[in-house]
């Protein structure tokens, strides 16, 4: 996708596939709606009153207006004029992209990151356009014997509208919009393609793509025997129920030796990447087993992220950590009632193998202490609990530290990708006792997913950590089932606000 800004004092004369514009629910026309009106000799506004009512992501195509050299002009709904929101100007622009996709343009033409909305800057505006026209473009096709090219869609280049002082401003939220956009396509991918084909080996294999496409990225793979050598006991636990063999997979992205942040301690992302999760010995029911391939969304979206800092080459140091393998039961699984040590020496009883996320989990965190980070945040598709309470608006926040948590809240409200926070306080890791080892790997069904994470802080006492729980935000179910991309562009801008 390519995309461009543009200044005009006279929008009748642009000459595109597709225009788009803007309406408010009471019908009221931006400064450049009223000018293509004026050149229209009013029919807008005449179909306004009659055809369209200005619902917030309502589009309607007007074909080959008379005064207007633009083929169509899109009317897309923005809402009340005083409820205009960063959430009501995403809806739009994706909106448009989707009407664009299905009109079969090449290119087009948008006003809408230009209007003014509460609490957001055109830099902002611009960055969410470009990732949610990225969004519609979106097309799974990998696993198809014949993909159908005639449905692909054409559309190729967006051109925004801005003011000629703002130029600058919107290109710069273009590029960082795309990059996000790109590496939500790879999380994406990653997260739909099935276990057979995206395995611990497969992630492997990605992160070296990475690395060659990007010279920031630079990746270590450790197979078994490294990984043992580690002392991960418990990651190593939760693999060996399978033949597949595991891989911790290690990314590193180097900044500009110029720059905020550039020769800093690395922040640090550490992904859950188990790619088929049975449950092992606590099986699954079969009826949905099938979407638990998506069980290393976390991983793919420590990839995803790493993606777009390689096409952004922000001058930060990051580091990507990623314990992947797959949850099978068989004669070498894990049983409930054994007792692993992890790589920081603590004892865990397995009540649930089903609860193997905090497995691999804790001994990646284990590791990232060895980095003296500066921060490190966890991302897993971890428990189902965290569904039942946030449902797949929000990502689950938690975190031992308020001021990392209220980075990333902030991050998510800017780039729409939100996080909520929930406790984790000491009264809870009560739960997490066992007779038999020094922590329990569950905690009962009351709060499971705070006793997740109170798991995953018993690893975590010599840096700043915070944990997001995305089992309800990285897929959706139904009829539009598939992986979403989530939380890449809420990890893009929290690194990005770390060198601004």
């Amino acid at each position: 996708m390519e995309f461009s800004t543009q200044t005009t004092l006279s929008p009748h004369q642009i000459k595109t596939a597709a225009l788009g514009l803007g309406v408010y629910a009471d019908g009221t026309l931006s400064t450049t709606g009223q000018a293509l009106d004026r050149a229209a000799g009013g029919l807008i506004s005449a179909t306004i009153k009659t055809d369209f009512d200005g619902v917030t992501g309502a589009t309607l195509v007007l074909r080959h207006l008379p005064g207007i050299k633009a083929e169509r002009v899109i009317l897309v709904g923005l809402g009340k004029a005083d409820q205009y929101t960063p959430e009501v100007h995403a809806r739009a622009e994706l909106a448009f992209a989707q009407a664009c996709v299905q009109a079969r343009v090449e290119e087009a033409v948008s006003e809408l990151a230009a209007l003014p909305c509460e609490n957001s800057t055109l830099h902002q505006r611009a960055q969410r356009a470009a990732t949610r026209y990225g969004q519609a473009l979106y097309r799974y096709t990998a696993t198809f014997g014949k993909p159908d090219a005639d449905a692909a869609p054409r559309l190729k280049k967006i051109t925004l509208l801005v003011g000629r002082s703002h130029t600058a401003e919107a290109q710069k939220g273009l590029k960082e919009g795309r990059a996000i956009a790109n590496g939500m396509d790879l999380t994406r991918t990653l997260g739909n393609l099935p276990g057979n084909i995206c395995t611990p080996r497969y992630l492997a294999d990605t992160a070296r793509k990475l690395a060659k496409e990007f010279k920031s990225i630079k990746v270590e793979v450790l197979d078994q025997k490294e990984i043992q050598a580690l002392g991960m006991g418990s990651f190593l636990s939760v693999a060996k129920g399978s033949d597949e063999p595991p891989r911790f997979i290690i990314l590193r992205h180097q900044g500009k030796k110029t720059g905020k942040g550039s020769d800093k301690a690395p922040h640090v992302l550490v992904g859950k990447g188990i790619t088929f999760d049975s449950g092992g010995i606590s099986i699954k029911p079969a009826a949905t087993m099938d979407e638990m391939k998506y069980d290393m969304c976390g991983a793919a979206s420590v990839l995803g992220t790493f993606r777009a800092l390689g096409e952004l080459d922000l001058p930060l140091n990051v580091v990507g950590l990623i314990a992947s393998c797959e949850n099978l039961p068989s004669g070498r699984a894990n049983k409930p009632g054994d007792v692993v040590t992890s790589m920081s020496g603590q004892t865990i009883e397995i009540l649930n193998t089903d609860a193997e996320g905090r497995l691999v989990l804790c001994d990646a965190l284990t590791y990232a202490e060895r980095l003296k980070p500066a921060s490190v945040v966890d991302i897993a598709t971890l428990t189902g609990a965290c569904v039942v309470a946030l449902g797949h608006v929000n990502s689950g926040l938690f975190s031992t530290d308020q001021a990392l948590a209220d980075s990333l809240q902030a991050a998510g409200r800017t780039s729409l990708d939100t996080v909520w926070q929930l406790p984790i306080q000491g009264a809870y890791q009560e739960q997490l006792k066992s007779r038999f080892a020094d922590i329990a790997n569950i905690g009962g069904p009351a709060a499971g997913s705070v006793t997740a994470a109170c798991f995953l802080s018993r690893f975590t006492k010599a840096y700043r950590w915070a944990h997001l729980d995305i089992a309800g935000t990285a897929w959706q179910s139904g009829k539009d089932k598939g992986a979403t991309g989530r939380p890449v562009p809420l990890l893009t801008q929290y690194l990005l606000d770390q060198v601004r």
